[in-house]
């Protein structure tokens, strides 16, 4: 991000470059005319109305409870980071990363263009209201062609537009107080309804409800973050937003609250329920000072939002979070975003012609309040897993942050619940598209801390757990490489025994030399197995021989998380006189490891991956079934994941010495399937010997048969020549159970 150098607080008194703009004009401003909008002047008299002076106190206390929080948080988390162009999407997605604040960030540009249209409407009946005979439709594209002209030629002409209308909504203000000052206020405290009746809104009054009314009034509190939207532009944002935002908020809520009082003893309550123009009537010159208020708060909220919107778009452009990112991203000389204005200006003209918004404007309000949300989100996150990096000049406590995210999200569903369903679900859509775009941040994010913060947690209370956990077993191999070539080799074997819940680490073996050479090799597998939706992590140990490195890793594995359960050991071609197999199998079982010993067949490799056989030994005379079967259990656990990864067909062998034995070893094996589950296997039993068996038994790709303490590498080789296929010789950990 360094053509944001200038932004940020090292560099605050930047005079190159654009034109950068300070605390007043650049947030301030903006951010109270925004609040300071058409539900002042139309709509404030209808709340008190309704609700009585308390109810409406109480009203739009809350509302701008939530968002005050919500600007905390927001100015918090500012004083964090160097915030680039973009506003809340550059809070969230410095937190979150780009696709969360991408998924937030293209539907609040969206709102943002859509709400430009809103405001000419808005701006067009106070115009009617003086000239009834002017065509609606030459209104609306009139104050369009002039909010995109100027907000086309640049910011600072914007700006210096909205301090006359600043002036002009101040003037609309005295006219209130010298109304005030002149004896309006005809009603004392004992006359002013406290607790409305809620008639409901003109024409049928068929009545209204607290909340409907608050849901009426609540987006007159938001708009705080028409000076957010303006982050990239202005010369120390650190400062600007936190001081702007919350002074801002603060004006509003004195200037509403003074006004609810005024205007609750300025008229009675039918009056204030069924004229929405109260205020109009009871002003000093209202017709005047107050509708040119009224005109001058939404030209001025049309226009902060064709000025903040395209830097939003502008900042998604940047960072390649849409098709033609670059063209988007494209700025002028003087900084102005004009590829992203023009984008602005043809969605507000295409919204303006369809003449009616109402339809989607309840939506356009979900969109903010999702970013509200989310901007407590992250405050709250950061502020949980406590990291280091979160150090904010500007602390404040967790509960803040957790009411602004719980208070959005409530409104969110007091105002429309139908349309917070359809904003959640456009949002988790944009979230999907952008992270398969795999989106390169130019900054870290604090997901991989969070995830982190949960794995901790998580293994602490593992910890705490009883340590048999067979129900929760899962495949978590253990692999030794000595040579990644072998490795490659049985990859996708890897792959298909630990998928889709299973772990994968990797311990490389290197003497002397070369161990960057095998951790980067290393590395790079690891990022395969993780591309197949397999974890897998490695690690590199220096030591003489692979018996002693395993050996190493092995006792070590009980602090790791995710632990492994199982040594995963490939036969190699010649055999090395330092690899120990005894050892390794005893050691793991010492640390409570399965061992699984992997030979590959020389020509046939796996096969067609289609068929499986298990070989079970002759149990005679011991034919009864319990929860202890012996070393049976990972040969069904692993079968039975090898044929549903690879559709095959599964069948248990088992040669018996007696022949009266065939029927009990049938029964027994059958009942071993039902209890354990495994459905549709194949059970083979026959009176031969163990050799014979073999010889005769059906082709399979994978041969799995138990391993004794002491394996005997000179059977392993013979099983695989006789069966001409490749084969597995597992040894059960105990932890391990195919019945749970």
């Amino acid at each position: 991000m360094a053509d944001d150098a200038s932004q940020t607080p090292d560099n605050p008194g930047a005079t190159s470059g654009p034109k950068k703009f300070g605390t007043f004009a650049g947030v301030y401003v903006p951010t109270l005319l925004t609040i300071l909008g058409v539900i002042m002047y139309l709509r404030l008299g209808w709340v008190v109305g309704n609700a009585g002076i308390l109810g409406g106190l109480i009203i739009v206390i809350l509302a701008f409870g939530i968002t005050a929080a919500t600007g905390l948080a927001m100015s918090s988390f500012t004083t964090n980071i160097r915030i680039g162009a973009g506003g809340a999407y550059s809070i969230i997605s410095q937190s979150l990363g780009l696709e969360v604040g991408g998924s937030v960030g293209l539907p609040l540009f969206l709102a943002q263009a859509l709400a430009i249209t809103l405001y000419i409407f808005g701006f067009r009946e106070g115009w009617q209201f003086l000239f009834p005979d002017h065509p609606a439709i030459m209104i609306d594209l009139v104050a369009f062609g002039l909010i995109v002209a100027i907000a086309y030629k640049s910011a600072e002409t914007a700006f210096r537009i909205q301090y006359v209308i600043l002036g002009i909504v101040a003037l609309s203000l005295v006219s209130v107080g010298i109304a005030a000052a002149t004896g309006s206020m005809q009603y004392d405290l004992g006359q002013i309804q406290m607790w409305g009746t809620f008639p409901g809104e003109p024409p049928d009054f068929t009545g209204a409800s607290f909340w409907l009314v608050f849901a009426v009034f609540f987006p007159a509190a938001t708009g705080i973050m028409a000076g957010l939207n303006m982050s990239g532009d202005l010369k120390n944002p650190r400062k600007s937003i936190p001081i702007g935002t919350m002074a801002a908020i603060a004006t509003a809520l004195v200037i509403y609250v003074l006004l609810a009082i005024w205007i609750a003893a300025s008229a009675t309550p039918e009056e204030l329920a069924s004229n929405y123009t109260v205020m109009l009537d009871k002003a000093w010159l209202g017709d005047y000072f107050v509708l040119a208020g009224l005109l001058g708060a939404t030209f001025s909220s049309g226009l902060a939002s064709m000025v903040g919107a395209p830097r939003i778009l502008q900042a998604l452009g940047k960072h390649n979070v849409l098709p033609r990112s670059k063209w988007l991203s494209k700025r002028r000389a003087d900084g102005e975003p004009q590829n992203a204005v023009l984008v602005t200006a043809v969605i507000a003209f295409l919204a303006l012609m369809l003449r009616d918004l109402n339809a989607i404007a309840p939506l356009i309000t979900m969109f903010f309040l999702i970013t509200y949300m989310m901007i407590n989100v992250v405050v709250f996150f950061e502020q949980t897993l406590d990291l280091v990096s979160f150090r904010p000049l500007l602390r404040i406590p967790r509960a803040v942050s957790f009411v602004g995210m719980v208070g959005c999200l409530f409104a969110m569903f007091i105002i429309n619940p139908a349309f917070s369903l359809v904003a959640l679900a456009l949002v988790f859509g944009a979230y999907v598209f952008m992270a398969r775009r795999s989106l390169d941040a130019p900054y870290g994010d604090v997901r991989s801390g969070m995830f982190i913060s949960i794995a901790e947690w998580a293994a602490k209370r593992v910890w705490d757990l009883p340590q048999m956990q067979e129900r929760a077993w899962k495949p978590n191999l253990m692999v030794a490489v000595k040579d990644p070539d072998e490795l490659r080799g049985a990859f996708l074997f890897i792959k298909d025994l630990a998928y889709p819940k299973g772990s994968v680490k990797l311990v490389g073996i290197e003497p002397d030399g070369g161990r960057q050479d095998l951790a980067e090799q290393l590395d790079t597998l690891a990022d395969d197995f993780r591309e197949r939706a397999v974890f897998a992590n490695w690690v590199v140990i220096e030591s003489e021989s692979l018996t002693t490195g395993l050996t190493a890793a092995m006792q070590t594995a009980r602090g790791a998380f995710p632990r492994p359960n199982t040594v995963f050991l490939r036969m190699p071609e010649e055999l090395d006189e330092k690899l120990n197999y005894k050892q390794i199998v005893d050691k793991a079982e010492e640390e409570e490891l399965a061992s699984l010993l992997f030979a590959p067949h020389k020509v046939t490799g796996l096969g067609r991956r289609r068929s499986v056989n298990i070989w079970i030994h002759d149990r005679s005379p011991n034919w009864g079934l319990s929860m202890n079967i012996g070393n049976l259990d990972l040969s069904l656990l692993l079968a039975y994941k090898l044929r549903r990864n690879w559709d095959a067909t599964l069948r248990i062998i088992m040669a018996v010495e007696e022949e009266e034995s065939v029927l009990k070893a049938r029964n027994f094996l059958d009942d071993l399937l039902t209890i354990a589950r495994i459905p549709d296997a194949d059970v083979i039993v026959e009176h031969r010997s163990f050799s014979d068996m073999v010889s005769r038994a059906p082709q399979a790709d994978l041969n799995i048969f138990g391993m004794d303490a002491d394996p005997d590498l000179g059977f392993v080789r013979r099983m695989v020549n006789e069966t001409r296929s490749s084969c597995i010789f597992v040894r059960d950990s105990g932890n391990e159970s195919a019945l749970a």
